[in-house]
């Protein structure tokens, strides 16, 4: 998924506390969801940057280098302007973009979306 096209909040924001219980009945399973997709977020963004930013690793040391390199730092301030992990999982789960499914429930409450 593309996380840089989501407009979603770039900062927090307070919600209601129903809109996160509704979809799965229970608050605390809703917390699951949206930490355990905002972990997968998480680790997806670091490794698309660490790929990112070895393009430009050299294998000398030189510290001229280190403090002309615009490029890694043009990138790294890119995603340090893209919403957190959090704020998009949240978005993402309010406008039912997460599958989940709970294997202790019965199987006809799964939801579209991407999967967890």
């Amino acid at each position: 998924m593309d996380y840089k096209k989501i407009k979603t909040d770039n900062e927090a924001v307070t919600r209601r506390m129903k809109d996160f219980s509704i979809p799965t009945g229970n608050i605390y399973e809703s917390i699951v969801i949206l930490s355990k997709r905002a972990n997968q977020i998480s680790v997806e963004l670091k490794d698309e940057l660490n790929q990112k930013i070895q393009e430009f690793a050299t294998t000398q040391d030189n510290l001229e280098e280190i403090f002309e390199n615009r490029e890694q730092i043009e990138i790294a301030k890119f995603y340090e302007r893209l919403s957190k992990p959090t704020l998009i999982a949240v978005h993402e789960f309010l406008n039912e973009k997460i599958y989940y499914r709970n294997p202790l429930k019965s199987a006809g409450k799964d939801r579209p979306g991407s999967q967890i």
